[in-house]
């Protein structure tokens, strides 16, 4: 059988799926006032396996998630407004169904920059200071290398990882710069391949600003190594019935070449003050680089 969009043609076909992509838009910020607000946000770091653990939490029947992954609203898009925020979530009916479950719903959103984008804190505080506030961290030698290898995929970086490390050292502080005096500017932060493994910095900015009990920090090691006891903990934290049985799932690995041994060793030398002063802010030993077997672990978040 001929469906419409079929005799529309090629052409007709994609207006009309842009119209009703375009309706759906605005029917969505239209009823934004009658949307669920979100209660946490899963902040990133950036290759950290934020992916898998965001499909988890989508998986979860007392959990209700924006439209996309990565709304990315309080980095990239914030010059829209909440009302455009709240069009990405669900109606509040949603929520409702969800509670007769005898489970109160959670909502949420995950975006990968939020935790290392200075400005984000400030605006997440602005928009609800109760948020509760989900990080998931990574070696950070292993998550700069990953990083590297991701925008290389993209065609976002043309520079091998030695000199995109060395770019970074110059231009990284002037885009700083930039956005500390123009704060709603396009950033240009996106290529930060060791700026984003400073994870002590980063938590800091947040508890400036909410309380040590509205934020739980993960690790991708022990989401690896013992998946059930850290999806304890983040029911506990979401006040969540606990998660299903099923494995938690690997979104997003990539195989790609080992990194060289001198700038391995370079970069742990770099992040040795940097993990000693997170060990310290969160009062307990970090699960790298402890052992191959962990640092091999960590890389089935790439």
């Amino acid at each position: 059988m001929t469906t419409f969009l079929t005799r529309l043609g090629r052409g007709g076909a994609w207006r009309a799926e842009r119209a009703f992509a375009a309706s759906s838009r605005q029917t969505r910020r239209a009823t934004s006032s009658l949307r669920s607000r979100p209660t946490f946000l899963l902040l990133g770091a950036q290759k950290a396996g934020t992916t898998s653990l965001h499909q988890h939490l989508r998986d979860h029947p007392a959990v209700l998630t924006a439209t996309v992954k990565e709304v990315q609203y309080f980095n990239k898009e914030y010059h829209r407004g909440d009302r455009w925020y709240l069009s990405h979530f669900p109606l509040r009916t949603h929520t409702t169904a969800v509670r007769g479950r005898r489970a109160t719903a959670q909502v949420g959103e995950a975006t990968a920059a939020y935790l290392f984008d200075p400005r984000v804190p400030l605006r997440v505080h602005a928009f609800d200071s109760g948020m509760r506030l989900v990080a998931v961290l990574r070696d950070p030698v292993e998550r700069a290398y990953s990083h590297h290898q991701m925008e290389i995929r993209w065609r976002r970086e043309l520079l091998p990882f030695p000199e995109a490390l060395r770019r970074e050292e110059v231009e990284l502080p002037l885009e700083l710069e930039r956005i500390a005096v123009d704060p709603l500017r396009p950033s240009g932060l996106g290529c930060a391949y060791v700026a984003r493994g400073r994870y002590a910095e980063q938590l800091e900015r947040w508890l400036a600003l909410f309380p040590r009990e509205q934020l739980l920090v993960l690790f991708a090691e022990e989401l690896v190594t013992d998946p059930r006891g850290q999806l304890t903990l983040l029911a506990d934290f979401l006040e969540l019935p606990p998660f299903g049985e099923d494995p938690l799932p690997h979104r997003g690995a990539q195989r790609y070449d080992p990194m060289d041994p001198p700038v391995r060793e370079r970069l742990a030398e770099l992040f040795e003050p940097e993990n000693r002063r997170l060990a310290a802010l969160l009062g307990r030993t970090l699960p790298w680089p402890s052992s191959e077997r962990t640092a091999a672990a960590a890389r089935s978040f790439a």
